[in-house]
């Protein structure tokens, strides 16, 4: 795909011209509606507040709001608080280089909290965009139809789940880095495709189940494949892949496991003291948040202690069914269409392709008799949509039954795009954007 296709230029503008009208919205509303007087985290400001400073949380301070919250003040003062490490690195890293670097030279005007918050709405305005753009090359590479593609891609812009596009959350970098890693897999870059999960990983806990992704094209090739040499090169190519799948553990979960272990070394180890300003620590008082100098936490005596399962379970009570409860039904009703239409889209992929899921999409269609093994069909029901049907599958499990209902909602947007853009196409004629693409190899 080249930038001079009509498509992409105005899947361009398309996402340009969202992100800029919620940009103003969010402006607009933050004026004219009081906040929510909600119990979340909220830090005092140490440095006081000057012209441009007011300025910039007037004009975008509502997308500093919850999680955005977290993510501020962990790029500002790292992680003094145990609670923050449900937040991983990866953005609030690519905040505070934006802060230090880029917008150096707005430091007389803007005190660092400010600089880090101009930074965020940069950046996810960038990296939606951009994620956008992935997404539609993504499509025209497993959909193998541009109309599809191009579709998906608008709806994405379109989502519900566009406000966490747009604040100071870790979901445009996420998205942008996954859509990435999954082209370049779909290309036969595996090593690229490794790499990107990896940094997708030290953005967002959930990015390690990406290697799956990995697993699959490796066991779909291995059982593919005929091995020559007999059963020692079966044998040889099965050593191969079970390096490779050890490789891609290591990798991809290589950013959680360093995050867990200097979690660690900062409870659980004997160290010097932090200096944490006395308003944070007045704070910690108040609100009972844990910091490192305090008694050593229950976690540390695990046979594997992992500080990321101890404070989703203590600090924002993720479990089994665990927020399965009677207030939380309006939260049910907002994230029922999208779960509805992610199982509803698992459903009809089954359905359509049931020998192929029976086989969980790793022996590939090799033609009948003389015949050449053709090009899977266009659409969401070709055969190379299975790992991303299973991938949303699994999340709607997981989601459904373990995770806060909200988040749900954040998850499910993807899937969304792919199929209501394939509702919207049912009956259309086959335009020039609607033809199948002719792919090399």
């Amino acid at each position: 795909m080249q930038l001079g296709e009509p498509s992409q230029r105005e899947l361009l503008r398309f996402a340009v011209v969202c992100r800029s009208l919620t940009l103003l919205l969010q402006a607009l509303f933050n004026a004219l509606i009081p906040d929510h007087a909600a119990d979340a985290f909220s830090p005092p400001c140490l440095a006081p507040a000057g012209l441009g400073d007011r300025l910039v949380e007037w004009l975008l301070g509502g997308l500093s709001r919850w999680d955005a919250e977290h993510f501020l003040f962990i790029a500002e003062h790292g992680y003094i608080y145990e609670h923050s490490f449900a937040f991983f690195p990866g953005f609030p890293l690519a905040l505070r280089a934006g802060a230090e670097l880029l917008l150096w030279p707005l430091q007389g005007l803007l005190t660092l909290r400010s600089r880090l918050l101009l930074t965020a709405v940069l950046l996810n305005s960038l990296c939606s965009v951009l994620a956008a753009s992935a997404l539609y090359h993504l499509g025209c590479l497993v959909l193998r139809c541009r109309r599809l593609a191009f579709l998906s891609a608008l709806l994405f812009c379109l989502s519900p789940a566009n406000v966490f596009l747009a604040s100071g959350y870790s979901e445009s970098l996420f998205a942008l880095l996954v859509f990435r890693a999954m082209s370049q897999l779909e290309r036969g870059r595996g090593g690229w495709g490794m790499l990107l999960f990896a940094l997708a990983t030290g953005v967002r806990s959930n990015g390690i189940i990406n290697a799956g992704f990995l697993f699959h094209a490796q066991c779909r090739d291995f059982l593919s494949s005929p091995s020559p040499g007999g059963l020692r090169g079966t044998l040889q190519r099965l050593l191969r892949l079970v390096a490779f799948l050890l490789l891609v553990s290591l990798g991809v979960g290589f950013p959680f496991a360093l995050f867990q272990l200097y979690a660690y070394s900062q409870f659980c180890q004997p160290h010097l003291p932090h200096l944490i300003p006395e308003p944070l620590v007045q704070l910690a008082k108040d609100k009972g948040y844990r910091v490192p100098a305090g008694n050593q936490p229950s976690w540390c005596t695990w046979r594997l202690p992992l500080i990321y399962t101890y404070v989703q379970d203590v600090y924002w009570n993720v479990g089994f069914l665990r927020y399965f409860e009677l207030r939380q039904v309006p939260n049910f009703l907002l994230a029922g269409p999208v779960a509805m239409l992610g199982a509803w889209a698992a459903w009809t992929y089954v359905t359509a392709n049931l020998q192929h899921c029976l086989t969980l999409g790793l022996l590939r269609n090799k033609g009948r008799g003389d015949k050449k093994p053709g090009k899977p069909p266009p659409g969401f029901h070709s055969p190379q949509v299975f790992v991303y049907v299973a991938h949303s599958t699994a999340l709607l499990l997981f989601g459904a039954l373990c995770m806060h209902v909200q988040v749900r909602g954040q998850a499910g947007a993807v899937l969304t795009s792919h199929v209501e853009s394939e509702q919207l196409d049912l009956g259309s004629s086959s335009a020039t954007l609607g033809e199948p693409l002719k792919m090399e190899g």
